[in-house]
């Protein structure tokens, strides 16, 4: 594993180069999904599932009923479900924060104002199969609940028993689901966006997928609403030489086992570091579970940068606008502030990564592939809508209407002018 110099920072961005386009066959065959979801509803949608995931979906079954979730509680074991409502708590906790109120100006007549208003209707996608996603469900649905929304669906893909994994059922439980429908895929995002008889018609599309979810959201924005389209998971941690090399390389793993894309980095002031961390690194990649994973990961995206200044590593940084980014110096705090472009932050060797995904109660669904620089992670605010009023009495309008009628004018925009006009063209009687 190679370390780099920051005079090399041309090709350590070329490197780290991931914004792929969407794969061609993907977009067609989203697109024709999409389109004869579109057309045909539920045929298409159970066809879709039938073919994709071995399960005969009817209209019957396409919901998940009471006695399924209660089946998955007593399958989750108490310690789980313990674990599962703590961290539920401390997501409420953070996101209630963020609740939002309308306000209102007057000023001799004038009133203008904004309202703040939930949708009514969420689709939160959880990916499912074999594997099991409580912490997506929870950071989804939670602030979808505390903005208010009515009504919060969440589809997932079952087995082809029909089964949903009992860790997910049980998550979307305690974070609040409304309904939870057995459909995944392109094809389940389609049914959220258009509706059919068996899916009601969501007003915005949250959650992960793969690539074909990630297109298929793409589609049909404009439609719906949707949170972000997510790429490849990564973390960016810079270092000095009062740094744990042993905790570096267990956050730079953390990521890599994500997936063989993820990009993992280290930008570190002290060689000594870098090398004992690529020492470190190379070890604990033995020990992992998904270690062909992290493998591929670290041998394709993994690096490590010495450079010359602290305020070199954030300037890197700051450029990269990393999803995750890791502050491990001798005084985080006083670092915070160089801060510029991330997902979220995370300050000293007591907070590693997966504190964020899975505990401390930031939500988890964060910008990627340098989308930070000029967006956010998952929130209450995805979840509503703000609408401005405006109120004017008759003296209020008369003290501007020849301004609105004069800015209209230089705009070519007669008709306008005239609305103004209009309610003053007759010479009133005091």
């Amino acid at each position: 594993m190679r370390i780099y110099k920051s005079s090399e920072i041309d090709e350590v961005k070329n490197r780290l180069n991931r914004k792929a386009s969407v794969e061609q066959d993907v977009l067609l065959a989203v697109r024709d999904i999409i389109a004869n979801v579109e057309k045909t509803g539920d045929k298409a949608l159970f066809e879709y599932t039938a073919r994709f995931d071995g399960f005969a979906l009817s209209a019957d079954n396409i919901r998940v009923t009471k006695q399924e979730i209660k089946q998955a509680y007593d399958t989750v074991s108490s310690d789980l479900l313990d674990i599962l409502k703590r961290s539920a708590s401390n997501i409420r906790t953070f996101h209630e924060k963020q609740k939002r109120e309308g306000y209102r100006c007057e000023n001799d007549g004038a009133v203008t104002g904004r309202l703040i208003l939930p949708m009514a209707k969420a689709g939160v996608y959880v990916p499912g199969g074999t594997a099991a996603y409580p912490s997506s469900v929870l950071m989804n649905i939670i602030p979808a609940k505390i903005a208010g929304v009515s009504q919060i669906i969440m589809a997932t893909p079952p087995g082809d028993d029909g089964i949903i994994e009992p860790f997910t059922l049980v998550a979307a439980d305690i974070a609040g689901a409304d309904a939870i429908l057995k459909i995944g895929g392109a094809q389940a995002v389609a049914a959220l966006a258009y509706g059919t008889d068996s899916v009601p018609k969501v007003d915005v599309i949250t959650g992960p997928g793969n690539a074909y979810v990630a297109a298929a959201k793409r589609e049909v924005y404009g439609q719906v609403g949707i949170d972000m389209i997510a790429g490849p998971s990564e973390v960016l941690i810079i270092a000095d030489e009062s740094a744990n090399p042993k905790y570096i390389a267990a956050d730079f793993l953390s990521q890599a086992e994500h997936d063989v894309s993820a990009a993992s980095v280290l930008l570190t002031t002290s060689e000594s570091i870098a090398v004992k961390s690529r020492d470190e690194i190379l070890r604990q990649l033995n020990l992992l579970s998904r270690k062909s994973i992290a493998q591929k990961s670290v041998d394709d995206y993994g690096t490590i940068v010495v450079v010359s200044s602290i305020n070199e590593a954030f300037e890197i940084a700051n450029e990269f606008a990393p999803e995750h980014l890791e502050i491990l110096t001798n005084d985080p705090w006083s670092d915070l502030e160089k801060v510029k472009n991330a997902g979220a932050v995370f300050l000293g060797e007591y907070s590693p990564e997966p504190l964020g995904d899975y505990f401390a109660g930031t939500n988890h669904v964060l910008p990627t592939s340098g989308s930070a620089r000029f967006s956010s992670p998952l929130s209450v605010d995805d979840f509503i809508k703000k609408t401005n009023y405006i109120c004017y009495d008759k003296k209020a309008l008369k003290s501007c209407y020849n301004d609105i009628a004069s800015f209209a004018q230089a705009e070519g925009l007669d008709a306008h002018a005239k609305s103004a006009n209009v309610r003053f063209d007759i010479i009133e009687e005091e």
